[in-house]
């Protein structure tokens, strides 16, 4: 059953995120890309750090099983810096709005290593068909062609494997059942990520001299450091022990809204009808995959009980 607080939890999510490909396209204009994301993940650690040691007790801030330490790094390794790092590398070739609609691709994929890592987390024939339905409204969106490649097609590819690693570490997060409260271990998962990001841009040759400063740099790091950064992983990492890693990256299908609404307000970015109806494909696979759930799920959250249920349920 999906509660009141999880709807409300997915949608911040969903606004938070949706703005990260706004800011992180106009903050790529004033940092290189992987010290971006290391940045972000600095400024989100240092303001998550200090709310849990001001929060928490000192006992619920250690980890001690093999769970906590693993769910640690699939948050750290896996669904920060690894995902992160592909989806700024590959948005400095893409617009937010198309970096937002292949990261939808997400809840598609989602399922797959649900089913193949989680007990609880199957899919249906329902959900291959919906799966299927969303491989093509991404291919639209790539437009897998040769001349792809001249024109920000590695960038697409990279953020296709943004949302692969998304996914996955989603659903790793999910499987190492540690006993760490889903603040607790984001706090411990950032500053794992930012050092991964930082190695990746010193290996990568990145340098802190070719970073920009001034306001419009703040912002867009402030932006994605604390509201797109510890707010809004707080939300979504409560989200996914809340309604599990499948029904938790559901919201990736409203951030492209968000997103395409804020380039075209903030940055002047135009959408082709192509990406636009890749999008509304994309959007198919989610009602076939998630239409079966939710069809019971919110009937019980508007207070009746679901089709075919008693009240005693």
């Amino acid at each position: 059953m999906v509660s009141r607080r999880a709807v409300a939890l997915g949608a911040l999510v969903s606004v938070l995120f949706g703005g990260t490909f706004v800011a992180t396209k106009a903050g790529l204009a004033h940092f290189p890309p992987l010290l971006f994301v290391a940045l972000r993940y600095d400024v989100a650690a240092v303001v998550l750090l200090t709310y849990t040691v001001v929060t928490r007790s000192r006992s619920d801030l250690l980890p001690r099983t093999r769970g906590d330490l693993a769910g640690i790094l699939a948050t750290g390794v896996v669904v920060l810096g690894l995902t992160n790092a592909l989806l700024f590398v590959g948005q400095a070739d893409a617009t937010s709005a198309v970096g937002a609609i292949l990261f939808s691709l997400n809840p598609i994929l989602t399922p797959v290593f649900a089913a193949l890592l989680l007990a609880d987390e199957r899919l249906s024939a329902r959900g291959w068909a919906g799966l299927a339905v969303g491989l093509i409204g991404v291919a639209l969106v790539v437009d897998p062609d040769p001349a792809m490649f001249a024109s920000g097609g590695t960038g697409k590819l990279l953020l296709f494997g943004g949302a692969i690693t998304g996914a996955l570490g989603s659903v790793l997060v999910r499987r190492s059942a540690g006993g760490l409260d889903s603040t607790v271990r984001t706090a411990w998962g950032l500053p794992v990520g930012a050092a991964l990001c930082h190695a990746l841009s010193l290996g990568t040759g990145e340098s802190v001299t070719a970073v920009q400063w001034g306001l419009p740099a703040l912002l867009a790091l402030g932006y994605v450091g604390i509201f797109a950064g510890a707010v809004a992983y707080v939300a979504y990492f409560g989200l996914l022990d809340t309604v599990g890693a499948t029904h938790a990256n559901l919201v990736f299908y409203v951030v492209p809204a968000v997103s395409t609404l804020g380039g075209w307000a903030l940055l002047g970015e135009t959408l082709s009808p192509l990406a636009g109806v890749g999008f509304l494909v994309v959007f198919a696979g989610f009602a076939i995959i998630g239409s079966e759930s939710f069809s019971v799920d919110f009937s019980r959250l508007l207070g009746g009980p679901g089709p075919g249920r008693a009240e005693t349920d």
